[in-house]
Formats: C-alpha cells, sequence, structure tokens
C-alpha cells in the first residue's frame, strides 16, 4: 500500500489545491487501460453469442457491456423467447 501511496503522490504538492485532482490523474495513469477496453470487447462477443443461440442477441450484448461475465449467467439463466403465434399461410 505504501508503494501505492508513493506512486500516486509522486510529483505532487499536498498544500497545492488541486492535490486532489493531480493523485487521481496519478492512480489513472497506473490503469492498464488496453488491457481492460480488449476485455471488455471481449466479454461483449461471448455475451453476443450466447444471446444469439439464446434468441436475443441485443439482450445479450447490453448484459454483456454492463455486467461482463455475470451478464453471460444472466443470459444463459433466462428462458429463451417464446415464438409467436402465425397464422398459418393460405
Amino acid at each position: 500500500m505504501d508503494a501505492l501511496l508513493a506512486k500516486a503522490s509522486q510529483g505532487v504538492d499536498p498544500d497545492a489545491p488541486d492535490a486532489f485532482f493531480q493523485i487521481f490523474l496519478n492512480l489513472l495513469n497506473l490503469m492498464p487501460w488496453a488491457a481492460m477496453f480488449w476485455w471488455s470487447v471481449a466479454f461483449v462477443v461471448v455475451g453476443a453469442l450466447l444471446g444469439w443461440f439464446r434468441g436475443r442477441t441485443v439482450e445479450g450484448i447490453v448484459w454483456a457491456a454492463a455486467l461482463g461475465p455475470i451478464g453471460w449467467i444472466v443470459i444463459l439463466i433466462r428462458p429463451r423467447p417464446k415464438p409467436r403465434a402465425e397464422p398459418p399461410p393460405l
């Protein structure tokens, strides 16, 4: 924890009015943004495939984008949509 605090407060004057903002930006710079982006894309793709398999493609994309892998479980637990009752062709 001390190492994280040292990295976050590196080059920041604690008495400066924007010290909080500078520490916040330093913490954001420590995040692996590229990896997080590609993992999110993978979660959405798998959610779309599961949604397509279950007949709910858009719902699969939305749940996977919002909840990640937990959205996959939501899609798999929900029942398949019932087909609409259409009259027979003439």
